[in-house]
């Protein structure tokens, strides 16, 4: 049998594991291992009983633009140094995006180079 308090679940998640339990039962389990099974299936599924404030899975809309903002900063200071066209940067670059930089350039074998070939001819185009 399932340990702990069932208090903290919602009514649809009752319900799911009633009808989890059911079914493993109908396949000839028995009532303790189907109930545990099921019990089981729902946290999987659901992380456990409610969550505090709610659903706990919401935030409000100002939240979200704070986090955004503060990603969009993080963004920023980790490009800071890194321009396009520097040496480094072009070590990082991965080749898809070396090619597509060949490509612009019209740089003749880019799709057979690899990525030191790559950065060699960006280099030579300028």
């Amino acid at each position: 049998m399932p340990r702990g308090s069932k208090a903290k679940y919602t009514e649809e998640q009752k319900r799911k594991a009633e009808h989890i339990e059911d079914s493993y039962q109908n396949k000839g389990m028995s009532k303790d291992e189907a109930e545990a099974r099921a019990w089981a299936t729902v946290n999987k599924q659901s992380g456990g009983g409610e969550k505090a404030g709610g659903s706990g899975r919401r935030k409000p809309a100002s939240a979200k633009a704070s986090d955004r903002k503060e990603s969009a900063r993080r963004a920023t200071v980790s490009r800071e140094g890194h321009s396009r066209d520097s040496k480094a940067s072009r070590e990082v670059q991965t080749v898809d995006s070396l090619r597509k930089e060949a490509r612009e350039r019209k740089i003749p074998g880019r799709s057979s180079m690899r990525k030191d070939e790559l950065i060699a001819a960006l280099r030579r185009a300028g």
